[in-house]
């Protein structure tokens, strides 16, 4: 029974086809030939008796990195200062694990405004999602603009280290990560973070947890 609303949506179309679309009679067996032959490659394929469903499922691994992403870079920058309009916007799409499209919206906002740092740090992020994790020519000059436009703020120097512990060279991250704590005024937000993550990376590396100066001097 299942095959009977296919074969009448086919004569439906087909009667649409001759009467309301005025398909001329010459075409009329060439017409149908195609309508055949689909519901010919149809019944090898495809089971009309099972329930519609996607082909793939959904990767959830693109939509958490990017969740997290966001809320990594959101912790260099006030709370209280929401981002441009194309920052928020390439969000949304960095959240769906869309990496491209936001490269597309974050090179708008940094063309709208070169100064914007956040702007030129999600560039850079979502560039290196683009790529699968590696640190392209591309990237690298989004952080270093980033960089050079907020050269107080630490996201270029936290997210370049992050990029070399995924392309697989964790010394320039333990480099870039030390050097950010060591400087690192002790009232910032983001500096018990950071020293936590150093901590980890450490610890998978087998690395003894540094010496605090207190410690040093006893």
């Amino acid at each position: 029974m299942s095959w009977l609303p296919i074969l009448l949506l086919a004569a439906v179309t087909f009667v649409m086809a001759v009467y309301w679309l005025k398909l001329a009679r010459s075409l009329w067996m060439l017409f149908g030939s195609a309508m055949l032959f689909g519901l010919a490659g149809y019944a090898l394929q495809g089971n009309p008796g099972l329930a519609g469903a996607p082909s793939e499922p959904v990767a959830e691994d693109d939509t958490q990195t990017g969740e997290l992403m966001v809320e990594a870079r959101r912790e260099f920058y006030p709370a209280g200062r929401m981002p441009s309009r194309f920052v928020v916007t390439a969000d949304a799409f960095t959240r769906q694990g869309q990496h491209g499209q936001a490269a597309n919206f974050l090179r708008n906002a940094v063309a709208e405004n070169p100064s914007d740092g956040e702007a030129w740090v999600a560039l850079g992020n979502a560039l290196v999602e683009h790529a699968d994790g590696q640190l392209t020519a591309a990237a690298l000059y989004a952080y270093s603009q980033a960089e050079q436009v907020a050269p107080k703020n630490p996201a270029p120097t936290y997210f370049l280290g992050l990029s070399f512990l995924r392309a697989g060279e964790p010394g320039k991250t333990l480099g870039l990560w030390r050097e950010l704590l060591e400087t690192a005024p002790e009232e910032a937000e983001w500096r018990e973070p950071l020293a936590a993550r150093l901590a980890r990376l450490e610890t998978m590396l087998g690395m003894p947890p540094a010496e605090s100066p207190n410690q040093s001097e006893d």
